[in-house]
């Protein structure tokens, strides 16, 4: 679990997240969500520890990130694993070269057993026989398919995904949306993703929380999106047609 108190930042004169409280669940997806500038991405910047808060508390499990020294801090991003926007794989190095390069980096597993977990977590995303290929060599849902195996490749017990759909057609990002939920709740990771995709919000929102203008808006299901009145998140989540409608039927129903 992730717990944010009071957490804010900001960049000389501007504040651009004020007094953030959240709390991130073991074993659910938690999405964080929001216009463009609305400080989405900076609150995971935050919370992976790439900015540094002026106030407030970033509880890993209890343990005070903001509190920890260097070493302390290096042995909790061991913990952490994470989906890039682009994938973000290592072109000159093969599918199975690229998932083992976080094992290489902090395992001390001998070269076999290193092998061995690579190949595991390949097999976990069905792309046990790309391992050979380079990244160039496949397709984009593949090449983030592969990224997944290696954030899990160090058995994290934190996941975040910055804009995993990003770029992929609709199918495709139904099979990355379901892959990371089904590993969240195999592995009981709490897994934090930020997202413009209304469809994962829709399909696997199970803990959601609504940035608006540096400030945390909303938070809740995706099942109490459709029941909002929150009038700034509807215009964000319905504005199209497709959700509006959505919205429409339920409210008719649910009377």
């Amino acid at each position: 679990m992730i717990e944010l108190k009071g957490l804010s930042k900001s960049f000389e004169d501007k504040e651009v997240l004020t007094d953030i409280n959240a709390t991130f669940e073991n074993g659910k997806t938690n999405l964080i969500i929001g216009q463009s500038g609305s400080g989405k991405t900076v609150l995971m910047k935050c919370i992976v520890g790439l900015l540094t808060p002026e106030r407030g508390e970033l509880l890993y499990d209890n343990r005070n990130f903001l509190a920890m020294g260097k070493r302390e801090k290096k042995t909790l991003r061991r913990e952490m694993g994470m989906i890039f926007q682009s994938a973000a794989l290592f072109d000159s190095l093969t599918v199975l070269d690229n998932v083992m390069f976080p094992l290489n980096m902090f395992s001390n597993d001998t070269l076999r057993d290193r092998t061995r977990r690579a190949m595991f977590c390949l097999d976990r995303v069905n792309l046990a026989e790309a391992k050979d290929k380079y990244p160039g060599e496949i397709s984009g849902g593949m090449q983030k398919r592969v990224a997944i195996a290696r954030a899990i490749a160090l058995n994290p017990q934190y996941l975040f995904c910055d804009e995993p759909n990003s770029g992929l057609d609709p199918k495709t990002s139904l099979v990355i949306d379901q892959l990371v939920q089904d590993i969240t709740r195999e592995y009981n990771m709490t897994t934090l993703i930020n997202t413009h995709d209304m469809n994962s919000v829709m399909g696997i929102g199970e803990k959601i929380i609504y940035i608006y203008g540096g400030h945390k808006e909303w938070e809740g299901t995706k099942e109490e999106i459709i029941t909002s009145t929150n009038e700034r998140l509807n215009n964000f989540i319905f504005a199209s047609d497709l959700f509006r409608k959505v919205k429409e039927v339920e409210m008719k129903s649910s009377r």
